[in-house]
């Protein structure tokens, strides 16, 4: 059973319990262990899919075991995966999941939890699970079907309606797209299009960004066009801080907040070292600058890519002012946007970790101010859908700067401002992209 992708994904949840990222985990597995396609497949859909949508089973093995979280953690995460293949898999018969699952407890445990993992199965075979819309709280209820945490969804009912907060969560549970661009300096998009699918990719436009293309059938990765630096794996709304930017060849950026980089090597792409264009790539821990430095090689634009290990907030003595003639803060954010991508992220973060988060966005953008030129544009931008962490700071930052003022942000984009907004929002379910939010300020 070594092989067995539902043994590996019984095992990679319990290290994600333990603190493990399930994107990280399941990666380490696929590399160390030598399955099928098929089977790589299958054992992803069961950890993404028993991470996402944790709270829902919590709540159905209360059913049949009042406390589940007494149980060894493999134990529990076993009786979660089974109960993810009978509830959302319907491929798969009933007895193949009990069959596999009562072989993983032997190979796992002892005879008394075999007989303990047979009995509760049986049970749940037997009797059905329950009925979440039992539950009186509303709140509650679809806390229990998204598997969200309630703050959340509190906070998205609040700001943006019941209707458009359903068809978020609606959303988020439902597999990521993969989404690649390609570097216009040594390619471009048809001819891009035309090697992937001579590679056995699936291939179609994006409806977020010009330079991206949405791929399946196989990792991105595996292809030449990855190993020859053509393109690079970035989600579609990643791109829009940078696509937004209208960069000239010889400018001089800041990118406050680069690791692992994606956003430097787009705009490094746009520019030409022999006019003088050059990208500062900062990051607060050198070894998060080192993926920086490989993408730059790799996408071969390292020539006008320099790194340095330094908290934006602690700028002002490493540069003049009026330095820069564009910044881009991609701010360190709560990752509400990513829910989708990073299931985690739903059980991890706290309302509390929003209020400190937009705390520090706010103190970057007042540190990298001054050494913007005049005229010139400062892009924010977060991976997050809470106003607390855009435009809340925003209109904060806005309030303490008038040298400042805000620009329409979708001018140099193929999707449009909201209801009259002048930042970007792009939510979960907009492109079932990651959400995302991009504002412009130009320093007068």
């Amino acid at each position: 059973m070594e092989n067995n992708p539902r043994l590996l994904a019984v095992k990679t949840l319990s290290k994600i319990s333990g603190g493990a990222y399930s994107n990280l985990q399941l990666n380490q597995v696929i590399n160390n262990n030598n399955m099928s396609n098929r089977d790589i497949r299958l054992m992803t859909n069961i950890v993404y899919g028993v991470v996402q949508h944790r709270l829902t089973l919590e709540f159905y093995l209360k059913a049949f075991i009042k406390d589940g979280n007494k149980l060894d953690t493999w134990v529990r995460e076993l009786l979660y995966s089974a109960i993810y293949q009978m509830k959302f898999l319907d491929k798969i018969p009933n007895r193949a999941i009990l069959n596999e699952s009562i072989n993983i407890a032997k190979k796992l445990g002892h005879a008394g939890i075999r007989k303990m993992v047979t009995g509760v199965l049986h049970a749940v075979i037997n009797k059905g699970l329950p009925s979440i819309d039992e539950i009186s709280d509303n709140t509650k209820k679809l806390s229990i079907k998204y598997s969200v945490s309630e703050w959340i969804i509190n906070e998205l009912i609040q700001q943006l309606g019941m209707n458009k907060t359903i068809s978020i969560l609606e959303s988020i549970n439902l597999p990521s797209k993969q989404s690649i661009r390609f570097n216009s300096l040594v390619t471009n998009k048809s001819d891009v299009k035309t090697a992937l699918i001579s590679e056995g990719y699936s291939v179609e436009d994006s409806k977020v960004s010009e330079n991206s293309l949405l791929v399946s059938k196989k990792s991105a990765a595996k292809s030449e066009l990855f190993k020859m630096g053509k393109i690079t794996i970035q989600d579609e709304s990643a791109m829009l801080p940078v696509d937004s930017m209208k960069i000239k060849a010889s400018d001089c950026i800041l990118d406050a907040c680069s690791a692992p980089g994606g956003k430097t090597i787009q705009i490094a792409e746009q520019l030409d070292e022999k006019l003088g264009g050059k990208v500062y790539a900062f990051d607060l821990h050198e070894k998060r600058l080192v993926k920086v430095k490989e993408n730059a090689k790799r996408m071969h634009v390292d020539a006008v890519v320099k790194t340095k290990a330094l908290d934006a907030r602690k700028i002002n003595n490493e540069f003049e002012d009026e330095y820069f003639d564009k910044i881009l803060i991609d701010a360190p954010c709560s990752g509400i946007g990513l829910i989708r991508r990073k299931p985690e992220i739903r059980y991890e973060k706290k309302i509390s970790d929003v209020e400190h988060l937009a705390n520090i966005q706010l103190d970057i953008l007042d540190a990298v101010a001054g050494k913007l030129k005049h005229g010139g544009v400062l892009t924010y931008s977060t991976c997050t859908i809470l106003n607390q962490e855009n435009s809340d700071v925003i209109s904060n930052f806005l309030s303490q700067h008038s040298e400042f003022e805000l620009l329409k942000t979708d001018e140099n984009l193929i999707i449009n401002c909201k209801d009259n907004e002048k930042w970007v929002r792009v939510f979960p379910d907009d492109f079932n992209s990651d959400g995302f939010f991009v504002c412009k300020l130009r320093k007068k």
